[in-house]
């Protein structure tokens, strides 16, 4: 098995290697710009991590996972026009660099760069990558929906936010998963199995944003904290604080939602003062490592390598355990 940094620079590598055309200049130029902010790259090393562990070649499933990270940009490039979002990885994203129409439409242009990436592919493995990809292409914009529309509920579940961050995240990362098995030919059970395990470690990955984003630190988590909580938006913290508090905490709370002139450090800091009062964060642990369980567990199931599984198990335990 190759290194996770050796898996990045291959990725690195053939992203750099893509050759845009130059005309319109103002449709390519934000591609090339978004896929030059870098990134941890997970899903396209996550498939060429699946592939090589079942037993083939990382350049078997290289389009494959460079379509995925395409595919993993568009979808933020949207998400940034939709949410607003001014910067992304550092520098601004491209509605604010170009515009909205022009964010929209580059956005639609990569779309078309993933699925003629992953037609790439083996052509053994075209029918079901294919169908894999438009499936998981369809669930994350199904919960990019589920949680727009979360915006203007007040009584969403932990088990419907579950569900959405399931299809808005976690699928992609099974996708990837099972991507880079489909390339090495492994069995219907060990597609399935490593499909459960980037599911279960997405969802685990997701949450623990949702922890970093209260108590994490600025400068290891790459942003400013508490921007979930001055947007009020509807977080596994939140939706269990909304259900829990009683009393004086629930009223304190109701403030805090409908006041829309808060000074950022006083809310952030009232707000997650309730959020410890409610022992959310003793909650969100245990949640984060039964998803991280499910993935070990998957990951058992899956017949490969001993040094191969110990990376997964590295990867897992690395990702799933960020510190705040």
């Amino acid at each position: 098995m190759h290194s996770y940094n050796d898996y990045l620079a291959m990725v690195n590598q053939a992203i750099a290697d893509i050759h845009y055309p130059t005309r319109p200049a103002t449709l390519y130029a934000p591609i090339a710009y978004t896929m030059a902010l870098g990134g941890k790259r997970l899903r396209p090393v996550l498939t060429l991590m699946s592939c090589e562990a079942l037993g083939g070649e990382v350049r078997q499933a290289l389009n494959a996972a460079v379509g995925l990270e395409l595919f993993h940009n568009f979808t933020l490039l949207h998400d940034d026009v939709m949410d607003r979002a001014d910067v992304r990885r550092g520098q601004p994203t491209v509605h604010c660099r170009w515009n909205d129409n022009v964010a929209i439409l580059s956005g639609d242009a990569m779309l078309t760069l993933a699925t003629q990436h992953i037609e790439r592919v083996d052509s053994r493995h075209l029918p079901e990558a294919m169908a894999l990809f438009n499936r998981t292409a369809m669930e994350i914009y199904e919960g990019q929906q589920f949680d727009m529309d979360f915006e203007s509920r007040d009584d969403v579940s932990v088990d419907e936010y579950l569900e959405m961050i399931r299809l808005k995240t976690s699928v992609l990362l099974g996708c990837a998963c099972r991507m880079g098995a489909i390339m090495a030919d492994a069995t219907p059970a060990d597609c399935e199995a490593i499909y459960d395990m980037g599911v279960n470690l997405g969802l685990a990955f997701q949450l623990q944003d949702d922890v970093l984003d209260v108590w994490g630190d600025p400068a290891t988590f790459g942003k400013a904290i508490g921007g979930d909580i001055m947007n009020n938006k509807k977080t596994f913290l939140l939706i269990n604080a909304m259900q829990r508090a009683q009393g004086s905490d629930a009223d304190e709370l109701r403030r805090w939602l409908a006041d829309s002139t808060a000074v950022r450090h006083d809310k952030v800091a009232a707000v997650t003062a309730l959020y410890e009062r409610l022992g959310l964060r003793q909650l969100s642990d245990e949640t984060i490592a039964a998803y991280n369980a499910r993935a070990c567990e998957a990951l058992q199931r899956i017949a490969m390598p001993d040094d191969a599984r110990q990376a997964f198990t590295s990867l897992i335990a690395r990702l799933t355990g960020r510190q705040a």
